[in-house]
């Protein structure tokens, strides 16, 4: 049985950071999945496919897996630098404003 572990990316449509803390391990699939020929619907009968287990660290999740026996792929997440305004997002209504006001 193989799993990766790895820690998510924020979501693109916001700007918080949360649910990326914590790490994931997330079982490969074992087996393809089937198309209903009717209906045209997905399935498989691979039950681990379903499951996402979070650890609070990598470590966590490796133990986890150690000790019950899982092969697993740890994928580093990608560091960015934080977007951090020195005045935040009420300088956009400040009254001593340095720019222009677009719109």
């Amino acid at each position: 049985m193989r799993a990766r572990i790895y820690q998510p990316a924020r979501n693109a449509m916001q700007s918080g950071t949360a649910k990326t803390k914590n790490w994931v391990l997330e079982f490969a699939p074992a087996s393809a999945r089937n198309v209903d020929p009717l209906m045209g619907w997905t399935s498989s009968d691979d039950m681990n496919s379903q499951v996402k287990l979070r650890f609070d660290s990598k470590e966590a999740a490796m133990d986890y897996a150690k000790s019950r026996g899982i092969e697993v792929v740890v994928t580093e997440p990608k560091k960015r630098k934080p977007n951090i305004r020195s005045r935040g997002y009420g300088e956009n209504f400040a009254t001593d404003r340095r720019g222009a006001w677009t719109h």
